[in-house]
C-alpha cells in the first residue's frame, strides 16, 4: 500500500495493531452491553409486562397469557433483557464500529460521521417506538376479533417476545431508509432524478418487504410499506437541499451543459439526413428517367473479351512458329 494512498498524517497500520484496534472495540461493547443488561434485568419482569401491553389489553376477561417451556417464565424475561440491553445500546456500538474504521477515512469522510450516527440512531428507535404505540395496538386489535367463537385467546409468552423482537427490529431497520438515500446522493453514487425515477420500484419493494417481515395481515404489511415510502421520499428531499447548499448539483449541471454543448444539435442531425434523402432521391430518380440498354452492353462487352481472346492467341502461336523455326536452323562447325 502506497502511502499517498492513505488519508493526511496517517501511516499504515500493521495487522496486529488491526486486530489490537478491533479487540479493543469488541471488548468496549461487549463491557456495554453487560452493564445495560445488569441494569435492565432486576426490572424484566416490570419491562415483559409493559411490552405486552399491547396484546393483554385486548384479551378476553379472565384470561391472560401463557408459558408453555418449563423454564420459559425465567428464560424469556432473561431474553427480553439482553436483547433490550443490546437495542438500547446500539449508538454505542455504532460508536465502536466508526472508531475501529475512522483511520481509514478522508477528513471530509469524517464530518458525515457525526450526523449519520445521530439521525441513524434516532430513527433506528423511531421505528421502535412506531411499531410499539401505532402498529401493535392495530395488528393485535384485528387478529384479537378475528378468532373463531369457541377459542381461548392465549399466547404463549416466549412466541410473544419472538415476535415483538422480530418487529422492532424491523421497523428500526427500516426507518434507516432516508440515511441510505441522503448517503447514496452525497457520495455522488446515485442522482436525485435517477431515484426519483425508481419510486415504482421502491413502493413494491417495500410492500414485499413489509410482506417478508410482518404477519399474514394487510395492516401491518401497509404500516410498514407507507413509511418506508415516505422516508424515502423524505431523503430525496434532503438529499437535494444539501446538494444545493454546497452547489453540487450546479456544478453538475454546468458539466451536462458543456457536454450537450459540445455534441452536436438534433437539428443538424436532422439537416443532414434531410439532405442524403433529396440526393438519394435526385439519384434514383436519374436513373430511372435515362432509358439505359443493358442488353447492348453486355453485347458490346462480350465482342471486347472475344477479340482480346484472338489476340492473346494468335500472339501466342507466333512465338511458337519462331521458336520452331530456330530450333531447325543449326550451326555449322569448322571444317576439319
Amino acid at each position: 500500500m502506497k502511502q499517498s494512498a492513505l488519508p493526511p498524517n496517517d501511516q499504515e497500520m500493521t495487522l496486529v495493531q488491526h486486530l489490537l484496534e478491533l479487540r479493543n472495540s469488541v471488548t468496549k461493547s461487549v463491557i456495554a452491553i453487560a452493564v445495560m443488561f445488569l441494569i435492565l434485568f432486576p426490572f424484566a419482569n416490570d419491562i415483559y409486562t409493559f411490552i405486552a401491553e399491547p396484546l393483554t389489553r385486548y384479551l378476553p376477561d379472565n384470561t391472560s397469557m401463557i408459558a408453555v417451556g418449563v423454564a420459559s417464565p425465567f428464560l424469556t424475561p432473561f431474553k427480553l433483557s439482553l436483547v433490550l440491553a443490546i437495542y438500547l445500546a446500539m449508538p454505542f456500538l455504532l460508536y465502536q464500529l466508526w472508531s475501529f474504521i475512522a483511520p481509514a477515512l478522508y477528513s471530509h469522510e469524517k464530518q458525515l460521521v457525526g450526523p449519520v450516527l445521530f439521525f441513524s440512531s434516532f430513527l433506528f428507535y423511531a421505528g421502535g417506538a412506531f411499531s410499539y404505540f401505532v402498529v401493535f395496538p392495530l395488528v393485535f386489535g384485528f387478529l384479537s376479533q378475528t378468532a373463531p367463537e369457541g377459542v381461548t385467546i392465549a399466547t404463549d409468552i416466549a412466541l410473544y417476545l419472538d415476535f415483538v423482537i422480530k418487529m422492532f427490529f424491523a421497523f428500526g431497520l427500516a426507518f434507516e431508509v432516508p440515511v441510505i438515500t441522503v448517503l447514496l446522493i452525497l457520495t455522488g453514487m446515485v442522482k436525485p432524478k435517477t431515484m426519483s425515477h425508481a419510486r415504482p420500484y421502491v413502493i413494491v419493494a417495500a410492500f414485499v418487504l413489509g410482506m417478508l417481515l410482518t404477519p399474514p395481515d394487510i395492516i401491518s404489511q401497509t404500516l410498514l410499506a407507507v413509511p418506508v415510502w415516505l422516508l424515502y421520499e423524505l431523503g430525496i428531499i434532503i438529499g437535494t437541499i444539501i446538494l444545493k447548499r454546497k452547489g453540487l448539483d450546479k456544478s453538475e449541471a454546468e458539466a451536462e451543459e458543456t457536454a450537450y454543448e459540445h455534441e452536436p444539435s438534433s437539428k443538424s442531425y436532422q439537416g443532414s439526413a434531410q439532405k442524403f434523402d433529396r440526393g438519394f432521391a435526385e439519384q434514383n430518380s436519374k436513373s430511372s428517367d435515362d432509358d439505359f440498354d443493358f442488353d447492348s452492353e453486355f453485347d458490346k462487352i462480350e465482342r471486347e473479351m472475344a477479340a482480346l481472346r484472338n489476340q492473346s492467341t494468335s500472339t501466342k502461336s507466333n512465338d511458337t512458329e519462331g521458336k520452331s523455326s530456330d530450333d531447325q536452323q543449326e550451326p555449322k562447325g569448322p571444317n576439319k
